[in-house]
C-alpha cells in the first residue's frame, strides 16, 4: 500500500521516537497529524517534516482526557483530510519496585504513579484508538491502528506499572484487528527492546554498558528501526492482530 497523502496520526511525536516516525513516515508521502502537549516541541517536528517535503498540522492534546482526544480526533479530517492510520506512541515512566525494605522501613509504589502510567500508557491508548476508528469508519477507506508496546510487557522488575501497560496495548491490538476486520481496519502492536533516545541517552554510562552487554546484536536500536517497522505495518495490508518485537533479539 502506498503511503502518499494517506494521513497518519502519532501521539507524543514531539520528540523521541515519535518525531523518527513523523519524519520517516512523511518522507514516504504521508500526510502527519503530529500530537503531543508540548507545542515548541511539536513545532520542532513540524518543521522538521517540512523540511523533507513533507506537510503536518499539530494538535495539543493529553491522550488521557477523553473530550480532548475526541476533539483532537474530530478536528484531523477537517485539516488534513480523511484518517487512514494512528500509531499510539504517547507514554511516560514512573518506575519503582511495588514494595521495598531498607533500613527497617518498607516504602511502597504509589498509587499516583500506577495511575498516572495507567491513564497515559494504557487509557490514553484506549481513547485514541476508539477515536481513530470512529473517523476511520466515517471515512469508509479502512485503516490501520499501530500500538508501540515493549519488551516489558512480559514483566520488568521496577516497572508494575509500566509492564502492565504494554502488555495491555499488545493485547487491545488483538482485539481491535478482529473487532475492526469489517471496516477493513488493521491493528497491530510494535514491542520496541531499548532504543537510543534521549530517555536512554540520560542513563549513567555504567548502567548503558550493562544494558548493551545483553542485548545479543551488542547495540541498541535506532529511532529509524522503529519507523521503519510501523511503515511496514501500515504498508502491508495483510499484517493484523500481531506484535513485532524490535529488539536485537533481547528477552527480559
Amino acid at each position: 500500500m502506498n503511503l502518499q497523502d494517506k494521513v497518519i496520526a502519532i501521539t507524543g511525536a514531539g520528540q523521541g521516537l515519535g518525531r523518527a516516525m513523523s519524519v520517516f513516515l512523511a518522507e514516504k508521502g504521508a500526510r502527519i497529524a503530529v500530537i503531543d502537549l508540548n507545542q515548541e516541541q511539536m513545532d520542532e517536528t513540524k518543521r522538521l517534516i517540512e523540511e523533507v517535503g513533507g506537510s503536518a498540522e499539530t494538535f495539543v492534546c493529553n491522550v488521557a482526557d477523553e473530550a480532548q482526544v475526541e476533539s483532537t480526533f474530530t478536528s484531523i479530517p477537517v485539516k488534513l483530510g480523511p484518517l487512514f492510520g494512528l500509531v499510539n506512541n504517547a507514554g511516560i515512566l514512573r518506575d519503582g519496585l511495588m514494595v521495598r525494605q531498607k533500613d527497617g522501613e518498607i516504602s511502597k509504589l504509589s498509587l499516583s504513579h500506577w495511575q498516572a502510567v495507567i491513564d497515559v500508557n494504557l487509557t490514553g491508548v484506549f481513547l485514541c484508538g476508539r477515536e481513530a476508528a470512529v473517523q476511520m469508519i466515517k471515512g469508509g477507506e479502512g485503516g490501520c491502528i499501530i500500538n508501540i508496546s515493549s519488551i516489558s510487557r512480559a514483566g520488568n522488575m521496577g516497572q508494575s506499572n509500566y509492564s502492565a501497560a504494554k502488555a495491555g496495548v499488545a493485547s487491545l491490538a488483538t482485539v481491535w484487528a478482529k473487532e475492526l476486520s469489517r471496516y477493513n481496519i488493521r491493528a497491530n502492536a510494535i514491542a520496541p527492546g531499548f532504543i537510543e533516545t534521549d530517555m536512554t541517552g540520560s542513563m549513567p554510562p555504567q548502567v548503558l554498558d550493562k544494558i548493551i552487554s545483553g542485548i545479543p546484536l551488542k547495540r541498541m536500536g535506532q529511532p529509524e528501526n522503529i519507523a521503519h517497522t510501523v511503515a511496514y505495518l501500515m504498508e502491508n495490508d495483510y499484517v493484523s492482530g500481531r506484535v513485532v518485537e524490535v529488539d536485537g533479539a533481547l528477552r527480559i
